[in-house]
């Protein structure tokens, strides 16, 4: 199933589970723990993990994470993105704790495929993001802008801002990151 297939088949259960019924909650933690067991695992391979016990581990933390979580969820966005994003710091967590180094996790195109659904556009997110993005340094939101807008590989725009790729690779991560705590505390604010 397509990424957008399962944000279109998870995004209703999700509200529902919101909305307080029990049964749908139920449903959506079994549809995105089945999703975010095969990212952890794939993930936790190729950081040289390759132990199941331990992406289970992993899993029960971000389903935790989730549930503790549920209320920053902004309806808006898609709802794989922001389970995505959280697994994602749990991972890196995790392999911190672990005595792991995370800065040897590749950059995951699926949290940005995730995180930009260019068929459903709302004008709110579209401002939302580009706030996010003026939010990053200059260098760090070319960087972004390059690779991940334009195409460009991480070489390619490390070259272009005088970077080695290791240092652009640290700086998109770190900008991708800030982006999302900052999006994450708009759904914080009173509106």
């Amino acid at each position: 199933m397509s990424l957008e297939e399962f944000e279109t088949q998870l995004r209703p259960v999700f509200l529902a589970a919101l909305a307080g019924d029990a049964a749908a909650y139920r449903r959506f933690l079994d549809a995105i723990g089945g999703r975010l067991r095969g990212y952890l695992r794939q993930m936790l391979a190729r950081a040289g993990r390759h132990e199941p016990s331990e992406a289970e581990d992993v899993l029960q933390e971000v389903l935790l994470a989730l549930h503790l979580s549920r209320h920053t969820y902004d309806p808006a966005s898609p709802v794989t993105a922001w389970a995505h994003a959280i697994a994602r710091y749990k991972l890196v967590d995790h392999l911190r704790r672990s005595g792991r180094h995370a800065g040897n996790l590749p950059l995951d195109d699926e949290a940005f495929q995730l995180a930009d659904r260019p068929e459903a556009p709302s004008t709110e997110a579209r401002l939302d993001l580009d706030r996010a993005m003026a939010s990053l340094p200059e260098r760090t939101r070319g960087l972004i802008d390059r690779v991940r807008l334009q195409g460009a590989s991480v070489a390619e725009a490390a070259d272009a801002a005088g970077m080695t790729e290791n240092a652009a690779k640290v700086a998109i991560h770190r900008g991708l990151q800030a982006m999302a705590k900052f999006l994450s505390r708009r759904g914080e604010r009173p509106t």
